[in-house]
């Protein structure tokens, strides 16, 4: 997701530091949301062997499940940035989406 490790001593606010035995031992510096979509979209590419224009439809839509999971669309033009990587418009992600959210409403009612 593209974080850097910093010495304890350098951590700043939103830094996760981690211990090891009672004894802080590196700190993780985050990467603002937006570059770790950039992240998420190059390394869902790698995983799935091609652009992610070039998916199925039905891949497609997995990808969107994944990334809504991973909070992609909470970002600043996170909708217009993956229809983008996706090849597809606005419109349709928010199809995606929304069908996904009729899935589980579905489940949460016991219909399906």
């Amino acid at each position: 997701m593209g974080g850097e490790m910093v010495t304890p001593e350098e951590a700043q606010g939103d830094d996760v530091v981690l211990a090891w035995e009672g004894r802080d031992v590196v700190a993780v510096r985050l990467p603002h949301l937006s570059e770790s979509l950039d992240h998420i979209l190059a390394e869902l590419e790698r995983r799935h062997g091609m652009p992610l224009a070039e998916l199925d439809r039905k891949t497609k839509q997995s990808v969107v499940r994944i990334l809504e999971t991973r909070g992609a669309f909470s970002v600043r033009h996170g909708v217009e940035t993956v229809a983008g990587a996706l090849g597809v418009s606005r419109f349709t992600v928010y199809n995606y989406i929304n069908a996904q959210e009729e899935k589980r409403a579905k489940k949460r009612r016991g219909e399906g």
